[in-house]
């Protein structure tokens, strides 16, 4: 999994608009979830959002719902996470992670994301200024 950042408007400012790309190589999105997490200085990892490419599933975490949205592209193999409204305390290190599919088991959750990623994707760091 391959994470990088891809801004929109310039600087990373306040209100402005960024746009984060998880690529994957040698597996399909199909059989897998695909989760954005970031963690800020000092804070716990947080499972910010979800996707699941085969059925369309998708969750948000409270904190993010209304400014951020997840997206894919399967002929890419990528999956995007728009955030919209940039706040200085969406500062942290954004990172993507796959877990595969299990039936009975909601990966596209709050649970899910905890317990059920698999592989994991380096960090990129997202910086917002005030």
């Amino acid at each position: 999994l391959r994470s990088s950042c891809r801004r929109w408007g310039g600087l990373v400012q306040a209100e402005g608009s960024l746009r984060l790309s998880c690529a994957a190589s040698g597996f399909t999105f199909d059989d897998y979830a695909i989760g954005w997490f970031r963690q800020a200085p000092g804070k716990e990892r947080e499972g910010v959002s979800c996707i699941t490419s085969s059925d369309g599933d998708t969750y948000y975490s409270d904190s993010v719902k209304g400014r951020f949205t997840i997206s894919s592209d399967k002929a890419k193999n990528t999956v995007y996470l728009q955030i919209h409204s940039l706040k200085p305390e969406d500062t942290a290190v954004y990172s993507c992670a796959a877990g595969v599919k299990t039936p009975g088991f909601h990966l596209c959750s709050a649970y899910g994301l905890y317990y059920g990623m698999d592989y994991w994707g380096k960090g990129t760091q997202v910086t917002v200024s005030s």
